[in-house]
């Protein structure tokens, strides 16, 4: 999911009613300086693993030029929501933005964000979920109510400028279920200036509208987007390519092959197309596995299934294991995945690579960084595939 702090007027944004205790729509404690700029802050969402909705209410949004700024140290800048505005972050997909407001900041550069949440008060659920085909259930969040959830990322605010800072808010590697059937958010956010970013656009098929399209590098998500009823995509922000390097898409939809489009560049403030209404992404109908097993569950860890193609590893699924039981399960295409190299000339050609239909490398990540992986066969249903940490 994606937190935006825009400093730039955007088409497109879900308005929320904003205060500040300041100039600029909000209130600082920082030093005065004569020369300001201005930061601006919205939210926006990437998919979640087997959730209709993520709901999150959010209070504040604060920053500090240092890293290691305590609660309580000099220095914070804060927006503050006239009314705690509770959030769907599921419906903010394909470059949705949700305008969290603004405020002046002295210019220089900035190393850390705080977003801060309203906590759940009886039976009011400021922050919540809703498991595909379920009920509405509370989402705890340790932390995130009195300091706020911290995100590392330099950013700087050039004197008399609008300064543009998305918060790409993960919900699938940030909400873990316990053993008692609750769920628990442990944030994972990364944050993109606009002033260095671009998108990747396309369309699948209409049969796969609702598939999951992740921008990926190194065989690990960047960015990641639902297909919206017309078969459209958008992954945006992504860092330009001249910084980051080319991106591969990976497009994963129940009961379809996976298709690949590697190498795809992103330009500053340009979209790239990979795919056009007229000539979408369409992929061929594949059997489901599935794969399930178990991680020590004081690992906390992230289970990811790979497809490597030539070389190169496509993450394809991924869940947090249990965060009480360690268990997890995974459900994975076993037809060949169909694979092409960008190209500006459109339609991409994808063909099949067969020797890999059904093969996933699964791999564990504990929060300690340590790693595990096991070469598995998704079309036999491996039930025992467990990672000792």
């Amino acid at each position: 999911m994606n937190i935006t702090w825009k400093a730039l007027a955007l088409t497109g944004l879900i308005p929320l009613a904003l205060a500040g205790c300041g100039g600029g729509g909000g209130s600082s404690d920082s030093s005065s300086t004569a020369q300001t700029g201005t930061l601006k802050v919205s939210m926006t969402d990437a998919p979640s693993c087997g959730f209709d909705h993520v709901y999150v209410t959010v209070s504040q949004v604060r920053v500090n030029a240092s890293a290691n700024a305590g609660d309580n140290d000099a220095g914070w800048s804060t927006i503050t929501l006239a009314t705690p505005q509770k959030i769907d972050l599921l419906s903010l997909t394909n470059g949705a933005l949700a305008d969290l407001g603004q405020t002046a900041l002295p210019a220089g550069q900035y190393q850390q964000v705080r977003l801060v949440l309203v906590s759940n008060t009886g039976n009011t659920l400021s922050n919540s979920v809703v498991p595909t085909g379920g009920t509405e259930q509370p989402l705890a969040t340790p932390s995130a109510t009195q300091s706020g959830y911290k995100i590392i990322t330099p950013f700087t605010v050039q004197p008399n400028t609008l300064v543009d800072l998305i918060l790409d808010f993960n919900a699938c590697k940030s909400i873990v279920q316990k053993g008692n059937g609750g769920y628990q958010m442990k944030p994972v956010v990364t944050a993109t200036p606009t002033v260095v970013s671009g998108s990747i656009s396309g369309y699948v098929a209409q049969a796969e509208a609702g598939a999951t399209v992740y921008a990926e590098q190194n065989g690990k998500v960047v960015k990641g987007t639902v297909a919206d009823g017309t078969g459209k995509f958008v992954l945006s922000p992504l860092v330009q390519s001249s910084t980051q390097g080319n991106y591969d898409v990976v497009i994963v939809e129940n009961n379809f092959a996976s298709g690949i489009v590697r190498s795809v560049p992103v330009v500053v403030n340009a979209d790239t197309p990979v795919s056009t209404s007229g000539a979408p992404i369409t992929l061929p109908a594949s059997p489901m596995g599935s794969v399930s097993g178990n991680v020590t569950s004081s690992a906390q860890a992230f289970v990811r299934a790979l497809q490597v193609i030539g070389g190169s590893p496509y993450e394809i699924a991924a869940i947090n294991a249990n965060g009480d039981t360690g268990n997890y399960a995974l459900s994975l295409p076993t037809g060949a995945p169909f694979a092409g190299t960008y190209s500006n000339a459109l339609p991409i050609a994808l063909t099949a690579a067969s020797t890999v239909a059904g093969q996933y490398t699964i791999e564990a990540d504990a929060a300690s960084g340590a790693v595990q992986s096991a070469n598995v066969n998704a079309a036999t249903n491996p039930t025992g595939v467990n990672f000792a940490f």
